[in-house]
């Protein structure tokens, strides 16, 4: 049983990955088209706030949120300002000012900030080979083709602060995922990040902005937002299934997408250090996966598929 929801998890990590790599490049392109990057990732989330409010509807899980305590209330509180509201601005902003690949590297570090937070914390274990792996996709994000160094500007800096936020963000999820489905603690994230968002949209007067938005613009809202679903509803499936450390290196390979998307659509040149990264990305991960059954510590609540 161990294994199998591991496996699972897994697979939902990977997709996460795979998901963030498409979306790091395409939010370049989107909050570009928006301008205001507030805007811009406040209307996304709130689309996908209103996307995981139908699938709560739909899996029957409004008895669980009724039924919650207090301190699970304050859980999903904190998780929706941690890591719903502030580093979505902090991001986005960031964004317009820096490349997609030097955003996309920044927040790969987001398995640092975790693992240094998650080893003491929650004491999960990591064996010898899988910090081999861990190095090896560490590596393979230093050197991947089309990065050209930091800036060290301030859009650096707020990526970095969000990364940071989004990464107590997961310690805090970790905790509340032990007896919150993960659709509901999804659910929270994005639904009280939005209210926090739009009421700040409103305070600066971007109403205005909302309002004049084009047809276009709003496409570039739209498909970032499916994928933000995408990413939400499996990156949280997969941290309630497996340790956290785990499931967070995993999403590092996510900027060989990113790159791989950025080499064919804005560079147009596949150069050998990025086939270098790429091996090194694919080596690290494989490792990481298959010696994580000999290291990981699954808690016995954890292994319960969410219903």
């Amino acid at each position: 049983m161990k294994n199998k929801v591991l496996v699972y998890a897994t697979y939902l990590a990977l997709t996460t990955a795979l998901i963030s790599g498409f979306s790091n490049f395409l939010n370049k392109i989107a909050v570009t088209a928006i301008k205001d990057p507030i805007v811009f990732t406040t209307l996304k989330n709130i689309i996908v706030a209103v996307f995981i409010i139908g699938a709560i509807l739909i899996f029957k899980k409004l008895p669980e949120i009724l039924s919650l305590n207090k301190k699970q209330i304050i859980k999903l509180i904190l998780i929706g300002v941690i890591g719903g509201s502030l580093p979505f601005a902090l991001f986005f902003t960031g964004l317009t000012m820096t490349s997609a690949v030097n955003a996309s590297l920044i927040h790969k570090t987001l398995f640092v900030w975790v693992l240094l937070l998650a080893i003491p914390l929650f004491k999960e274990r990591i064996s010898k080979m899988q910090w081999l792996g861990i190095g090896a996709i560490f590596v393979a994000n230093l050197i991947i083709g089309g990065f050209t160094g930091f800036k060290y500007n301030t859009g650096e800096l707020m990526i970095l602060a969000a990364t940071i936020l989004w990464a107590i963000e997961n310690i805090i999820a970790k905790i509340a995922l032990k007896n919150i489905s993960s659709l509901t603690v999804a659910g929270a994230r994005m639904a009280i990040g939005s209210f926090i968002l739009l009421s700040f949209v409103f305070l600066k007067g971007g109403a205005s902005v909302v309002l004049s938005l084009n047809q276009t613009q709003w496409l570039w809202t739209l498909i970032p937002a499916v994928l933000l679903f995408g990413y939400v509803i499996t990156w949280y499936a997969a941290i309630k299934r497996a340790p956290v450390t785990y499931v967070a290196t995993l999403l590092v390979p996510a900027t060989l997408v990113t790159n791989v998307l950025s080499a064919i659509f804005i560079t147009r040149a596949f150069t050998l250090t990025q086939f270098i990264s790429a091996g090194l990305f694919i080596f690290g991960a494989i490792i990481v996966i298959f010696f994580a059954k000999k290291s990981v510590a699954i808690p016995q609540s954890e292994l319960e598929i969410v219903r």
